[in-house]
């Protein structure tokens, strides 16, 4: 039988997976194929990968692992579409970013144990745990690891078609 430690240590695992993966693809990129889209009048990877460094600050919080360290980021890769608000941020700003937050869950995600990554997170109501306790903290893992994922192949896929 297969323990719940070790089912969670192979989700934990490729979270890092994906997130070393990220790091690797993207910061390897030039500001000009940053500026590439994912296809024609599609996204940049440039938004893709403020996109997801929103997502995981967004982790931060849901997780339980204290304040998100840059709200800042959801009006240009959250809650707009790439394009429609001028993109101020560098390639190696975004860099800085895109490693503190993933540094900062890392340390929250390698510290939790079996119990808690059963805990709801802090998005759902105490109510709303009781009559759907599958909405806990390895919900939110497995859920962001898939959306992760999706993103860095759309975003290989595009760098091979250039």
């Amino acid at each position: 039988m297969i323990s719940d430690g070790s089912l969670i240590d192979a989700a934990v695992r490729s979270w890092k997976n994906n997130v070393d993966r990220a790091s690797t693809f993207f910061g390897a990129l030039s500001p000009e194929e940053l500026q590439r889209e994912i296809a024609p009048g599609k996204n940049r990877l440039i938004y893709l990968w403020g996109h997801l460094a929103a997502v995981n600050d967004r982790m931060v919080a849901i997780l339980g692992f204290g304040e998100r360290l840059h709200p800042e980021l959801d009006a240009t890769f959250v809650s707009n579409p790439d394009k429609t608000i001028d993109l101020t941020l560098s390639p190696e700003k975004l860099k800085r970013i895109w490693d503190e937050v993933n540094e900062r869950l890392w340390a929250g995600i390698s510290s939790l144990s079996p119990s808690e990554w059963r805990e709801k997170h802090t998005a759902v109501s105490d109510a709303d745990f009781i009559r759907e306790p599958h909405r806990n903290r390895f919900a939110v893992l497995l859920g962001r690891t898939s959306h992760l994922a999706y993103h860095l192949g759309q975003a290989v896929l595009a760098k091979r078609e250039s």
